[in-house]
């Protein structure tokens, strides 16, 4: 079916829980890439992202409340790819990716180093949405390091960037 929607900042956003596998308990540091993410109000400053309910980032996330969105340069598009087609449940995505897992400012949660701007959240609000559960967070600290050209997304495995 043909998008009518168009391109879309490409995010990854990284999530932190302990999970059940195979019957023993693990702690997930775990990567997600994400098409829809926004802004959803200025005072208190939320941000959402929307997350389907068979991903192994739903689980984490609805369990430790908390997130980080990840903003990336054009040049991560193969991580991004990678860690939107692989499952957590069974990868190290930040070892497999080649990414590097740094701690956040105000969460129990990871972010990657080589991302050019972070904004981390704590859940306040999930709304469910058919196959989707959009998880609205307060932000706890957001920063900008570098203006490097962002990640869109335009469909199947086409990214692209700005001039």
């Amino acid at each position: 079916m043909a998008r009518v929607y168009g391109t879309m900042q490409t995010a990854l956003v990284t999530c932190r829980e302990e999970l059940e596998v195979f019957g023993k308990t693990k702690q997930i540091d775990n990567i997600i890439t994400v098409d829809w993410h926004m802004p959803c109000s200025f005072e208190p400053f939320l941000y959402a992202i929307c997350i389907g309910k068979t991903r192994t980032s739903y689980q984490i996330i609805k369990k430790s409340k908390c997130f980080v969105v990840n903003f990336i340069p054009f040049t991560l598009k193969d991580a991004a790819w990678f860690c939107g087609r692989h499952s957590g449940m069974h990868h190290d995505k930040f070892k497999e990716a080649k990414l590097t897992k740094i701690e956040s400012h105000h969460l129990d949660c990871p972010k990657i180093k080589e991302a050019i701007g972070y904004i981390e959240c704590n859940v306040i609000n999930e709304i469910e949405t058919g196959d989707h559960v959009i998880f609205v967070g307060e932000v706890t600290h957001q920063e900008l390091k570098s203006d490097e050209k962002r990640l869109f997304h335009n469909g199947e495995n086409m990214f692209m960037t700005t001039q």
